[in-house]
């Protein structure tokens, strides 16, 4: 039971800090969905029970989006999770495609667990690209996304092939959908 408490609390404290916060789709769909469907791909199509690691896919998104600090994560919820957390978490005070190429750059040399989180933050966002892209995302764009995503995921591969397959699963539609195969 007190497993599913932590990770109630988790979504408690990720909700709040994400509760102005939309995805960029065109239903502007509240932000606390997509750390809720990451965790969620871990456990069913990942089949990961590791409590750390479902809780850090609900935070991970909490330093890099919100006021939120490492320090306030670790005191909230550990040093094992708040490192995890920092793990996945891109600078925001470096521009944007130096960001996507240092997670191209630091996927292989992740932890096993931020490795699988990153996996499942990437099935997620290519799902909704394909399915419910931002409003602004041209065709090029989400086709740009999926071939970066695509090798951001070639460094985290070998961890989990539950989640290395649905990868594959979801990319391979995604292509087929935005006419790249």
């Amino acid at each position: 039971m007190k497993n599913h408490i932590r990770l109630l609390e988790a979504i408690a404290f990720a909700a709040e800090k994400h509760r102005y916060q939309r995805r960029k789709d065109a239903d502007a769909t509240p932000y606390i969905n997509h750390v809720i469907a990451v965790a969620t791909v871990l456990a069913e199509e990942g089949n990961v029970t590791d409590e750390e690691l479902l809780l850090a896919a609900i935070l991970h998104d909490t330093v890099e989006d919100t006021d939120t600090t490492f320090a306030e994560l670790e005191e909230r919820f550990g040093p094992a999770i708040a490192g995890l957390v920092r793990e996945v978490t891109d600078d925001k005070s470096l521009g944007k495609e130096e960001r996507k190429e240092r997670q191209v750059q630091h996927a292989p040399a992740a932890s096993d667990r931020a490795k699988q989180l990153k996996i499942a933050d990437k099935i997620c966002n290519v799902r909704d690209i394909m399915h419910h892209p931002p409003s602004h995302w041209e065709l090029e764009r989400r086709q740009e996304y999926l071939r970066w995503s695509t090798r951001v995921v070639a460094g985290c591969r070998g961890i989990n092939p539950l989640l290395d397959r649905a990868y594959d699963a979801a990319a391979e539609k995604a292509g087929r959908h935005l006419g790249m195969s």
